[in-house]
C-alpha cells in the first residue's frame, strides 16, 4: 500500500533548503528513458523478415479480425484485436496465413512491421510508467530511473515487445493499471473530488484492459484486489472517526470503480469481439451449434436440414472430427490387460468418409404416414442401425478397450430382440427446447488414443457415463438418403440460402468464457522450451524463438541476467530485513529506528510490500497450474520485481537527513520531520555503476534478442553462461547434450 501524502499537499518550510530534486530533471530523465526505450526496441524491427514464435497464432488471429472469420483461442481478444487493428492500419489484407515459423514475410507481401510497430510502441511506453509509478509513490529521481532502466536495458522484454505476440499489451496495462492505483490511493485525502473519480475508474479501466489481454490479468486483479481490502479495512477502524454511512459509501465508490466499471468494459471487447468476426471460420467446430448457426457461411447453418425417421446419416464427433464407424471385426476375446471383450462387433472412430459410416434412423414408436410427426425430436428414443451389416448400436456392461471405467459399444443383430432395451439411444440436442427437431446425445464418447492392430489404429468409441460430458458431442455431417431412399449426396437445385439466427450476447460469452477456461487447462503436452516457475527468476530457462541456419542466427528469449538477478537479490534483501524487523519486535527491539527515523520503515512495509504483493500475485498461482508454462509468464511479475529492486536500493541508501515540512491533512496542517535520499559521490558511484554493468550485459546477448548478427559458435558458447540454456550453432568443443536439434 502507498501510505506517502500527496506531494502536492506538502509545503516546504521555505527557510529550510529544498532538497527535491527539481521536476524540470525528472521530466527530462523520463523522456531520455523513453527515448531509449523506443530505440531499443525499434532497432532492426523488420529483422527477421519471417514468422517467429507465435507470430504463428496471434498474426494469424490478428488476420482473422480483417477477414472476419470466426476463431477460437484461449486468451481474451483485447491484445489481438489491437494487433488486427495495427494490421488493417498499415494494409494488410488477412490473407496470409502465419502457417509455421519461418514463413516469409516479404515473398507474401505482409506490412509485419506496422504490426510489429504496436508491440514495441506499448513495450517502450512501459518504461515511463515503470519510471512514473517509482516517482509517486516518492521515490527520488535515481531510484526511478534504476527501476525503469531494469525495463529499458532487459533482453526479454525487448525480444517480447519486438513481435506480433501479446505480452506487450498485457504488461503494459498491467503498468497502467498499479500507476492509476497509486495516484488514486495518494488522494485519498481529497476523496469524491473529480480527479479522486477519474483515478479510480482508471483504474478500473485499465484492470479490464489487462484481463481483456490474458486471463493471467486477474493476478493483477488479485494486487489491486487485496490492497483494496487492506485500505477498506483500515477506514473501517474507528479511530479514523468515520461514521458506518461513511464507511459504505467508500465501499460502494470502490466496488463501482473496481468491479463493476471493469465487468462492463471487459464485456465491451466481447461484444466487438462478436460483432466483427460474423462469417463462418476455424472456429466454428468448438462452439455449440446454436452458436455456429449465428455465423454467416457456416456448414452447419446451410447444409442443416430436418432430420426424419428412416433417414441414413453419417455422424461426425465435433472434436475430432472422426466419423462414427462400426465393420464386421470383433472385438477380440482378451485385451492386452487380461480382461475379457464381448466379442461383438467392432464400433470405432474412422476419420474418413465410407459406407460403414452409415447409420439409419430407427424409430420406437409409431408414426403418421406423412407429415410433421415423421421428423426426429429432442428427447426422442431411437435406434442406430448400421447399415451395411444391419446390425444395431448397443452399449453393455462391458468395460471399454483403453477406458475401463467407461463401457463397450458393439452392434447386436436387428432381428435379434433379446438386447432391444441396450440398443436405446436418446437424441439430447445441445441447447434445445423441448420439441426441438434434430437438425445435426447419449454420451456416445471418444478420444484421440488410437486402439490396437485388431482394430486397424482407429479410434476407441466408448459410452461415458457423465453423460454431461461436453465432448460427447456428435453432429451429423451428412443425410446420405432421406427416408424414401432417394440419395441426397447428388442432389441438385436451387436452395434457398438459410437465415442467420440469432443468439443472446450473454450465452455467447458464458460459452466461449467457459470453453477458454477448459481449453487453456488442457494445453499440458510437453514442449521443449516448457519450464517450471522455481526456474524463472534466477533465468535458468529461455526460449528459441527462431533460427537461420544459414547465417547461423538465432533468437533466444532471455532476460539481462545480471538485471533479473539484481531483482532477485532486492527480493531477498526485502525479505531478509522485515524478517529480522518483526522478529526482533516480537522482543521489543527495533533495529531500523536506531538507524533512521520511522517514515522510511513506513514505506518498506507499505510501498515496498504492495510491489512485493504484486509480484507474488503474479508469480506464484503459476505453481497451481498444470498446462505449459514458458518464462515469458514471468514477465509481469518481473515488472514488479524491478520495483521492488529500486524500493530496497532507496532503503539501502538513505541516510537519515531531517528537516521540517508542513503536511496539510483534512484541513489542518502538521509540522513533521522528512527525510531524503542522500546519495554523495559513493552513492553515485556506485548507480553509475550498476548501470553500466547493466549496459554492458545487454549488449553482450543483444545478438540473441535481435537475431543478429551471426554468432560464430565460440561466441555462442560464451553466451551459454547457463548450462540449461539450450542456444544453437555452439561450438563442438563442448558439451551439447542438452542443446535441442531442430
Amino acid at each position: 500500500m502507498v501510505r506517502k501524502a500527496p506531494r502536492d499537499r506538502i509545503v516546504s518550510n521555505p527557510t529550510v533548503p529544498n532538497p527535491f530534486e527539481d521536476e524540470n530533471i525528472s521530466l527530462i530523465v523520463g523522456i531520455a528513458l523513453t527515448f531509449v526505450a523506443f530505440l531499443l526496441r525499434f532497432y532492426k524491427l523488420n529483422h527477421p523478415d519471417q514468422v517467429v514464435f507465435d507470430e504463428v497464432h496471434f498474426g494469424k488471429f490478428a488476420a482473422y479480425y480483417i477477414t472476419r472469420e470466426y476463431y477460437f483461442d484461449v486468451h481474451p481478444p483485447l491484445a489481438k484485436m489491437l494487433l488486427g487493428a495495427a494490421g488493417w492500419f498499415v494494409g494488410f489484407d488477412g490473407k496470409f496465413d502465419f502457417e509455421k515459423i519461418g514463413d516469409s514475410y516479404t515473398q507474401h507481401h505482409v506490412p509485419y512491421v506496422g504490426m510489429r510497430a504496436l508491440p514495441a510502441i506499448l513495450g517502450s511506453l512501459t518504461v515511463p510508467i515503470v519510471y512514473g509509478i517509482m516517482r509517486q509513490t516518492g521515490f527520488p529521481i535515481a531510484i526511478a530511473a534504476f527501476s525503469a532502466s531494469l525495463i529499458v536495458f532487459d533482453n526479454a522484454h525487448i525480444t517480447q515487445t519486438r513481435l506480433i505476440l501479446l505480452d506487450a499489451a498485457l504488461v503494459f496495462f498491467m503498468a497502467l493499471s498499479l500507476y492509476a492505483y497509486i495516484r488514486f490511493r495518494k488522494l485519498r485525502y481529497s476523496e469524491y473530488t473529480t480527479e479522486w473519480w477519474l483515478w479510480l475508474c482508471s483504474t478500473g479501466f485499465f484492470l479490464a484492459c489487462t484481463l481483456g489481454c490474458k486471463m493471467v490479468g486477474l493476478f493483477t486483479f488479485l494486487t489491486i484486489g487485496t490492497a483494496v481490502l487492506v485500505d477498506l479495512w483500515n477506514i473501517l477502524d474507528y479511530k479514523k472517526g468515520l461514521s458506518m454511512e461513511q464507511v459504505w459509501r467508500h465501499f460502494f465508490a470502490r466496488a463501482l470503480g473496481l468491479i463493476l466499471l471493469p465487468f462492463i468494459v471487459y464485456l465491451s471487447f466481447f461484444w466487438i469481439h462478436f460483432k466483427i468476426l460474423k462469417y463462418s471460420g476455424t472456429g466454428d467446430s468448438f462452439m455449440s451449434p446454436a452458436f455456429q448457426e449465428t455465423l454467416h457461411g457456416n456448414e452447419l447453418l446451410l447444409n442443416s436440414q430436418e432430420i426424419r425417421y428412416y433417414d441414413t446419416l453419417t455422424i461426425k464427433h465435433r472434436e475430432s472430427k472422426v466419423f462414427l464407424h462400426s465393420h464386421l471385426e470383433r472385438y477380440p476375446l482378451r485385451y492386452d490387460d487380461g480382461r475379457i471383450s464381448s466379442q461383438g462387433q467392432q464400433v470405432t472412430g474412422y476419420p474418413h468418409n465410407d459406407t460403414n459410416n452409415h447409420w439409419q434412423v430407427i424409430p420406437t414408436k409409431a408414426l403418421p404416414e406423412t407429415g410433421r410427426g415423421r421428423v426426429v425430436r429432442h428427447n426422442d428414443i431411437v435406434q442406430l442401425l448400421h447399415v451395411v451389416t444391419q446390425s444395431n448400436l448397443l452399449t453393455h456392461d462391458v468395460a471399454s478397450p483403453l477406458t475401463p471405467t467407461n463401457q463397450e459399444f458393439t452392434t447386436f443383430p436387428r432381428d435379434d430382440h433379446s438386447r432391444y432395451n441396450d440398443t436405446l439411444f436418446q437424441i439430447v440436442i445441445t441447447d434445445a427446447h423441448d420439441g426441438q427437431a434434430w437438425k445435426s446425445k447419449s454420451a456416445l464418447w471418444t478420444h484421440s488414443e488410437p486402439l490396437p492392430e485388431w482394430a486397424f489404429g482407429q479410434q476407441e468409441i466408448n459410452g461415458n457415463k457423465n453423460a454431461q460430458e461436453r465432448s460427447a458431442t456428435w453432429y451429423v455431417d451428412q443425410i446420405v438418403e432421406d427416408e424414401t431412399g432417394e440419395d441426397l449426396r447428388n442432389r441438385t437445385g436451387v436452395v434457398e440460402p438459410k437465415q442467420v439466427k440469432s443468439m443472446s450476447f450473454f450465452r455467447k460469452f458464458g460459452e466461449l468464457q467457459l470453453l477458454m477456461l477448459q481449453h487453456n487447462a488442457g494445453l499440458t503436452a510437453s514442449h521443449p522450451y516448457a519450464s517450471n516457475p522455481i526456474n524463472w527468476p534466477f533465468l535458468l530457462n529461455g526460449i528459441s524463438f527462431w533460427t537461420s541456419n544459414g547465417e547461423k542466427q538465432q533468437i533466444y528469449l532471455i532476460g539481462n541476467p545480471l538485471g533479473w538477478w539484481i531483482c532477485v537479490m532486492g527480493l531477498s534483501v526485502f525479505v531478509g530485513i522485515v524478517g529480522a524487523d518483526l522478529m526482533a519486535r516480537r522482543r521489543n527491539i527495533k533495529p531500523i529506528q536506531k538507524v533512521i527515523i520511522p517514515e522510511l520503515r513506513n514505506r518498506l512495509l507499505n510501498s515496498t510490500g504492495f510491489f512485493v504483493s504484486a509480484w507474488a500475485f503474479h508469480y506464484f498461482p503459476f505453481y497451481l497450474m498444470s498446462r505449459q508454462l514458458f518464462v515469458h509468464h514471468y514477465l509481469p511479475a518481473h515488472l514488479a520485481s524491478t520495483l521492488v529492486a529500486g524500493s530496497v536500493l532507496n532503503f539501502v541508501l538513505t541516510e537519515s537527513i531531517e528537516y521540517p515540512i508542513s503536511v496539510a491533512r483534512r484541513g489542518v496542517t502538521h509540522l513533521r520531520p522528512r527525510m531524503y535520499t542522500d546519495f554523495g559521490i559513493k552513492g553515485l558511484a556506485i548507480s553509475a555503476a550498476v548501470l553500466v554493468i547493466l549496459v554492458i550485459s545487454f549488449c553482450f546477448f543483444a545478438p540473441l534478442s535481435y537475431g543478429t548478427p551471426g554468432l560464430s559458435g565460440e561466441e555462442v558458447n560464451r553466451r551459454r553462461i547457463i548450462s540449461s540454456w539450450t542456444l544453437h550453432f555452439q561450438s563442438k568443443e563442448i558439451d551439447t547434450t542438452c542443446v535441442h536439434k531442430i
